[in-house]
């Protein structure tokens, strides 16, 4: 079956809903999208609270498991991605973030020219609707809905009204002139209570375009090659081996594990390991897959002094009588997110930028339905779990065999760098600070893990290797920058490839402070106007929205005002 398309669009994700959307809006331009996974229509999907269930659903995912981890006592760490139209944002926490200004600015530097903050606000601002209307910082028309998080029954105002005391800053809107400190978080909901993936926001409205074909239950196999030349692609789809071509581009937006993993079946990546595989090398580029970067995750999880924790939501008839008010009116506990508050704060004071996420939620992550008189009902507890934002370790995504149906070989590498360590035991210190604050200190319990008598270096040390685990935010490895070894070029082209482009989270050199699927949607939307020869929207000085300590809530030793660094 040979069919030809001005462009096709490998992985129908987070990113490759958008480009399907922004593309096809030219009636001359058909378009072929194509994901391995199906349909994204079902309740536990749509419902907010559903993720819980949703993520770990083979049906909905890819069931991908990292190799032995070497510096966490070869301990195989599951990382599953969606494998369903609007990919990982059909399927994740909806929690949105950016990221800091200099982060964006941090690319700039290292060569990715048009990636500064200042290059990519406007296309944040584009891709959002957010529920703060339209601003310096924000858009009220874009497709991607942005809601905050309904903290009824969530404790939030507790962590609040703690954070002056326990020595940090309150922010209105981490995305706006204060870019560090306890907020309420935000996400990727509609106004109807329904998720707002890419697939709802993007695809969907562009379904009924005749020059948009989306290609589900098809997995790709390589990137078809004429040369150096990208011409189409070849897929499996309803039992055959089809071939697709390309007029214009292949544009690959598979995610940081399924993009260099295709690279390399199609010959692009190290040529020393094709060869080992039996694949012959087209173009010998080491770095595809290297420079894997992830978000640890530290568990710190906590009893609760008093009986307040979302597991009274859980009780059987109160699930019930929620899903039912969630279907019918799109309103109610099951319709948010179970988060109390985002604290983005500094493990020290003399770092320009927030290095730290606490992953506050006022319940157990393991918590289950429950039935009075039946059982007994769990524990009360909240978590506290670190994040750390911009973690110094790298890791790297190779091939298993030439099977493109195997799923690639994912070494995460977290903790190889000391300085992670070092990181995680200072956050873990300043959760407990915070816990132990009034007046969050008045529903806090004892500590449960790390365990309140585990304070010594090698004994925190040992308890990150035996519990450390990660965010699901995989970046890095197919890599933008301005060198000659990088992946891609600062357009999103594969260098050495005409044709073919890689667009989606594998490209971001370093990993943003953020939950990574909001910056994802904005490379997307920045990609269209590239692939498309459009001139890009103009930058906005971010000089001029920079923070002032007159706009901070609180004082904070730990939280000095931001530095920016000036760009290269």
């Amino acid at each position: 079956m040979r069919m030809t398309y001005d462009y096709i669009i490998v992985g129908a994700g987070s990113a490759g809903c958008v480009l399907a959307n922004r593309l096809s809006a030219d009636p001359d331009k058909r378009v072929l999208l194509v994901e391995a996974g199906g349909s994204d229509r079902h309740w536990l999907i749509s419902m907010p609270l559903g993720f819980m269930r949703a993520f770990l659903n083979p049906k909905f995912t890819w069931p991908m498991m990292s190799e032995p981890e070497p510096h966490l006592n070869g301990r195989r760490l599951p990382i599953p991605r969606g494998k369903l139209l609007g990919g990982s944002s059909s399927v994740n926490g909806m929690f949105f973030m950016r990221g800091h200004s200099l982060d964006f600015d941090t690319w700039r530097q290292m060569g990715c020219e048009g990636w500064s903050y200042a290059d990519v606000l406007p296309y944040f601002k584009k891709m959002e609707n957010s529920w703060r209307g339209a601003g310096p910082y924000h858009g009220d028309s874009g497709p991607l809905s942005v809601q905050p998080i309904q903290t009824d029954h969530l404790l939030h105002e507790p962590l609040m009204e703690t954070a002056a005391a326990a020595g940090f800053n309150t922010t209105d809107d981490l995305h706006g002139k204060v870019e560090e400190g306890f907020a309420r978080g935000e996400l990727t909901i509609d106004r109807k209570g329904r998720r707002a993936s890419t697939a709802r926001a993007y695809l969907q409205p562009a379904l009924s375009r005749p020059n948009l074909t989306v290609l589900t239950g098809a997995l790709t196999h390589r990137v078809l090659l004429e040369g150096r030349r990208a011409a189409g692609i070849e897929v499996s789809h309803e039992g055959a081996t089809k071939q697709f071509h390309a007029r214009r581009e292949v544009i690959l937006c598979g995610g940081s594990y399924n993009s260099p993993q295709l690279l390399m079946l199609s010959g692009i990546g190290p040529a020393e390991h094709l060869r080992e595989l039996g694949i012959e090398p087209v173009l010998d580029r080491p770095m595809v897959g290297r420079n894997l970067q992830e978000h640890p995750r530290i568990p710190v999880h906590f009893a609760m002094a008093k009986p307040l924790s979302f597991l009274n939501q859980l009780r059987f008839d109160k699930v019930a009588l929620s899903v039912l008010r969630w279907g019918l009116t799109g309103k109610g506990v099951f319709a948010t997110q179970v988060n109390s508050c985002n604290p983005i704060i500094k493990s020290r004071p003399d770092l320009a930028q927030p290095d730290l996420q606490i992953w506050a939620n006022p319940v157990r992550m393991d918590a289950k339905i429950w039935v009075p008189g039946i059982g007994e009902r769990q524990e009360h507890r909240m978590t506290a779990d670190v994040i750390l934002l911009h973690p110094r370790s790298h890791g790297w995504v190779s091939l298993k065999s030439s099977r493109p149906e195997d799923l690639p070989a994912i070494t995460l590498n977290i903790f190889s760098d000391q300085e992670d360590f070092e990181t995680a035991r200072r956050g873990i210190e300043i959760v407990r600070r915070i816990y132990r604050t009034p007046p969050q200190a008045e529903l806090t319990g004892r500590e449960i893990v790390p365990g309140a008598e585990l304070t010594g270096k090698e004994e925190l040390e040992a308890y990150i290797r035996a519990n450390a685990g990660v965010t699901q935010h995989p970046v890095g490895t197919c890599a933008m920058g301005g060198s000659p070894d990088s992946v891609c070029d600062p357009q999103l082209r594969v260098r050495g490839i005409e044709g073919l482009r890689v667009v989606d989270a594998s490209v971001m050199p370093t990993i943003p402070g953020a939950n990574t699927n909001g910056p994802t949607i904005m490379i997307a939307e920045k990609a269209a106007d590239l692939i498309l020869g459009r001139a890009p929207l103009a930058a906005e000085d971010p000089a001029a929205l920079s923070s002032t300590p007159s706009e901070t809530t609180g004082t904070s030793p730990a939280s000095a005002p931001l530095v920016r660094k000036a760009e290269a």
